[in-house]
């Protein structure tokens, strides 16, 4: 297995941590022990609140996974969202950190780069140079930024670099710099359930939407645009939209071709045999690949829910390692050449 979508907690922020005066952070408990205080996750003791290269690899090697490509964390995407001054050296210390693991560990880990969110030329800047290191082959976002058609022009310079140089945005549920999230607050009944699976995945559906029933991409045909966890509900409301389609609109294309034509990749993290069954249908085999969310857990489920899915044995490899592998060989290809053209 490939795993596209292996989040990562970097102890290069710990300093950074413990300077906040607001969740999440580093602070002493009554027995004087540091612990990582960070909201609904509760308090970690820091040895176990960053991630750890040679528990990771181990549980690789248990799980039969090749490759992980890390990106941070969502609770640790706070760092994106400071103020230029801020963000950008964290990014820098984050994105430094990925590329080293990669360069400790050939052929296991690959790497989506950090960026300073609150100022988009200083974001494009930092994918740029991230992209110079090695093992990086492209940038997580926060899906939000891609909940409309009009929302998603903030994005274009991110867009021009990830078109430029042959790499993959990962676009993850999550918010701007300054958006109210999560949405539902956590006294709300099964608050968790509304955040972490309804709004997400309804989130993850009006970003499929704008990657794919409009032209925000048709100008950057050579960047890769990978959505997590199936693109959220489209391959079941996909039959609805098309019977909206043929009653309201007769003469356009139906959104199923739309959706099968756009090329943007999901991936099929935390879901199961019949929802993959499901995407398959919509998207095809060729434009899933696997995510995990680096746990053992979500690696044991995923391939769980690959084998229960009828789906054929050609569809399963393709999910399981070929597109994946083709998609990091194109993104590592085009650093190599930019290298040998500068010798």
């Amino acid at each position: 297995m490939i795993d596209m979508h292996a989040h990562w907690r970097p102890a290069e922020v710990a300093d950074a941590l413990r300077a906040r005066t607001r969740e999440p952070r580093i602070l002493r408990n009554e027995d004087g022990v540091e612990v990582l205080k960070s909201g609904r996750m509760g308090d970690a003791p820091l040895a176990d609140a960053f991630d750890d290269v040679g528990f990771h690899l181990a549980r690789m090697d248990r799980q039969g996974v090749e490759t992980s490509v890390l990106s941070l964390l969502g609770s640790f995407c706070w760092i994106e969202a400071q103020p230029p001054d801020v963000s950008g050296p964290l990014c820098r210390k984050v994105n430094d950190g990925l590329s080293a693991i990669c360069q400790k560990h050939p052929g296991r880990f690959a790497a989506f780069a950090a960026l300073p969110l609150t100022d988009m030329s200083a974001a494009a800047a930092e994918f740029e140079r991230a992209l110079g290191l090695p093992g990086v082959i492209g940038a997580q976002i926060p899906g939000n930024l891609f909940l409309t058609r009009k929302d998603a022009e903030a994005v274009r310079p991110l867009l021009e670099v990830a078109n430029r140089r042959r790499a993959v945005l990962f676009v993850h549920h999550g918010p701007r710099p300054g958006d109210a999230f999560p949405k539902v607050a956590g006294d709300t009944d099964n608050a968790r359930r509304r955040n972490g699976t309804l709004d997400m995945q309804a989130s993850l559906s009006s970003v499929m939407v704008t990657l794919c029933l409009t032209d925000l991409l048709s100008a950057y045909p050579e960047a890769t645009i990978v959505v997590h966890n199936l693109g959220g509900n489209i391959p079941y409301e996909i039959e609805r939209m098309d019977h909206r389609c043929l009653l309201d609109t007769p003469a356009e294309e139906l959104p199923s071709s739309r959706f099968r034509k756009a090329k943007v990749y999901v991936d099929c993290n935390s879901f199961g045999p019949h929802s993959i069954e499901a995407a398959v249908r919509l998207y095809g085999a060729e434009r899933i690949v696997c995510g995990t969310d680096g746990t053992e857990f979500g690696c044991d489920w995923t391939r769980k829910a690959l084998a229960e899915a009828a789906i054929g044995d050609e569809a399963r490899e393709q999910i399981l390692r070929r597109n994946a592998a083709a998609m990091l060989a194109r993104a590592a290809a085009m650093p190599q050449r930019a290298a040998a053209a500068a010798e």
